[in-house]
């Protein structure tokens, strides 16, 4: 794969406190990765190092292959990066203040009114171009910001918590937008606590905790590294409470909790054990009316790797 960003043994420290501990990571164009961890693991001070905003005690970050420490001017033409919060002149209307950004990125008369256009029509704000930024809600603020980093056609975009406060539509908004940008082939760094936001968009996944990461690679690779046992749904039509003590009881069961009306269990990844306890069920005439294998996600590889520790 080429890669677009290289973070290779990153360290940072402030004062007593190592916020990252030699990090290492890559992002390819067209794939999206989550960066996901606890508050305080780490995250945002690597973001802000590969977006040239803050210098590591060592280690570097490539992007496209050239080092954000010894050609950060030409990095920063290649990079998008959108914080978790930014400062906007609420005063201005969306226009107004994405032409600020658009003369400030150095684009001129054609180019920038093609540039403005383009983000506009990309992040659907083409229609309200005239409303101020003080009357926005959280979901078109979010989009301002994004097209604000669109500007400059980055190939390589980092976006801390970009879905933070957005409510179910403008978060499913959000989310085709930046799988649209990485079918453009560009890559995607991206930060969230809503994991299952993540799950349906990423390729890779990155997890920190306390500076240092735990896992990173292809979704399909971290899944299957923890999915060793099959947690299975059961919803029965017979008393739930017998069927929770008759589940605990057999081998091979190590879980049985209760979950949205019916129970979850945990067994071994064996065919043939999760057939029998079907058959059991059966026999036992508490007729079973639903029974399927729960799928391992990013929610569940995230509680399983890391353990919430604040720092």
């Amino acid at each position: 794969m080429n890669l677009a960003l290289e973070v290779s043994g990153l360290t940072r420290s402030f004062g007593a406190l190592k916020a990252v501990d030699d990090v290492s990571f890559s992002v390819g164009f067209g794939e999206i990765v989550g960066f996901i961890g606890p508050n305080g693991a780490g995250k945002t001070t690597t973001m802000r190092i590969a977006a040239t905003l803050d210098l590591p005690d060592s280690g570097d970050v490539l992007v496209d292959g050239m080092s954000v420490l010894e050609r950060p001017r030409e990095v920063r033409k290649l990079l998008g990066f959108m914080p978790d919060s930014y400062g906007a002149y609420t005063n201005t209307s969306i226009l107004e203040y994405l032409d600020f950004y658009a003369r400030s990125y150095g684009l001129k008369g054609a180019a920038r009114r093609a540039a403005l256009e383009h983000v506009l029509d990309f992040t659907v704000l083409g229609g309200v171009t005239d409303k101020m930024i003080a009357s926005l809600s959280k979901g078109m603020k979010q989009r301002l910001c994004l097209a604000k980093t669109l500007l400059h056609d980055p190939s390589i975009l980092i976006l801390d918590e970009p879905a933070a406060g957005l409510d179910p539509r403008a978060r499913v908004e959000l989310r085709e937008l930046v799988k649209a940008l990485a079918g453009m082939g560009k890559a995607v760094l991206v930060s969230s606590h809503i994991l299952s936001e993540l799950t349906e968009m990423c390729d890779g996944v990155t997890v920190i905790e306390s500076g240092r990461i735990l896992s990173t690679g292809r979704v399909t690779d971290v899944v299957q590294r923890l999915d060793r046992a099959a947690r299975i749904y059961v919803r029965v039509l017979g008393e739930l409470e017998s069927a929770h003590r008759l589940l605990l009881e057999q081998p091979g069961v190590d879980v049985v909790r209760p979950h949205r009306g019916g129970l979850v269990l945990e067994t071994r990844s064996d065919d043939a054990i999760v057939a029998r306890l079907l058959a059991k069920l059966v026999e036992s005439g508490l007729a079973p009316v639903e029974f399927a294998r729960q799928e391992t996600n990013l929610e569940d590889v995230f509680l399983s790797l890391t353990e919430g520790k604040v720092r």
